[in-house]
């Protein structure tokens, strides 16, 4: 049988991430943005959320995995279903990829992680570089993609109103 709504623990999962990858998206910009004394907070912030924010990504992405999920509606024009299913993977990949790139740019680095991990890579100045400049373009991508789900679920909820936006919520079924 096909649900109608993700798992208890899929939609937990989704609105326990939310605020969580918006903070550290807008952290991780204030971070770069600024020299203030506010850096070096944010910077601190910024490795465990990014960690516990992975660990919460794989989980999500095995349930994902393990489970059924909801059909799109019918009503809904191919190029808007494809489009759905490729931001759902590219919003996975993300969550994925920014923190082990991160976690890889400050083993190449040499600086501290957070809970003592190993470094994946050994310290190499070129290769720092290069995982910096990837973290930061993955990292606008993956704002960009957030603020178009964001608005992909503000139209389904308030526009188009075709229950696609119930199957995630954690309200009651309607």
């Amino acid at each position: 049988m096909t649900p109608q709504r993700f798992s208890l623990a899929s939609r937990l999962l989704h609105w326990t991430m939310a605020p969580l990858l918006l903070a550290m998206l807008l952290i991780g910009t204030g971070m770069v943005a600024t020299v203030s004394p506010w850096r070096l907070s944010l910077l601190n912030l910024h490795k465990p959320l990014g960690l516990a924010l992975l660990v919460l990504a794989v989980l999500r992405l095995l349930l994902r995995l393990a489970g059924k999920t909801p059909p799109l509606p019918s009503t809904l024009p191919l190029p808007m279903r494809l489009a759905a299913h490729a931001s759902h993977w590219l919003l996975y990949g993300c969550m994925l990829a920014m923190p082990l790139i991160g976690w890889a740019m400050l083993s190449a680095g040499g600086f501290p992680l957070p809970l003592h991990l190993p470094p994946l890579l050994a310290p190499d100045v070129v290769r720092y570089a290069q995982l910096r400049s990837l973290h930061t373009v993955l990292g606008e991508l993956f704002f960009l993609t957030v603020l178009a789900h964001i608005m992909a679920g503000l139209l389904h909820a308030l526009l188009l109103r075709d229950g696609v936006f119930g199957a995630i919520s954690l309200g009651r079924k309607n």
